[in-house]
């Protein structure tokens, strides 16, 4: 069975098949953290979830970092909080970036392979 490949997907956690792939960490304060998406599909997509009270930014193929300062600027990070998921398709052989600055933040990264049916 394939996973239907529709932009518009919810992702609630109900009825998504098994993840492909699961990574986890505790991630140290102040220091960029990165998994590599492997190469076994072309697509996946990629959710991210955060645990615990800290703040992680994500980027993907660049370092991923917190705000600069106290006016708007243009980044390469997102940020996730505590309780949310973020949904980004990626590509094997991207490298993914987590940055926090509240020390074992714990993060949760699950790879659904993703296919068209059509």
């Amino acid at each position: 069975m394939q996973t239907p490949y529709l932009s518009a997907q919810p992702v609630d956690d109900f009825s998504l098949r098994t993840a492909g792939f699961k990574y986890s960490a505790a991630l140290a304060a102040s220091t960029d953290t990165t998994i590599t998406v492997p190469g076994a599909a072309k697509r996946y997509k990629a959710i991210f979830k955060v645990a615990g009270t800290g703040a992680v930014w994500v980027a993907i193929n660049q370092t991923a970092a917190i705000p600069a300062g106290t006016t708007f600027a243009l980044t390469d990070s997102e940020l996730v909080t505590e309780g949310q998921k973020v949904c980004r398709e990626v590509i094997s052989g991207d490298v993914l970036h987590f940055f926090t600055t509240t020390a074992t933040t714990p993060v949760n990264v699950l790879l659904y392979t993703m296919t068209q049916n059509n």
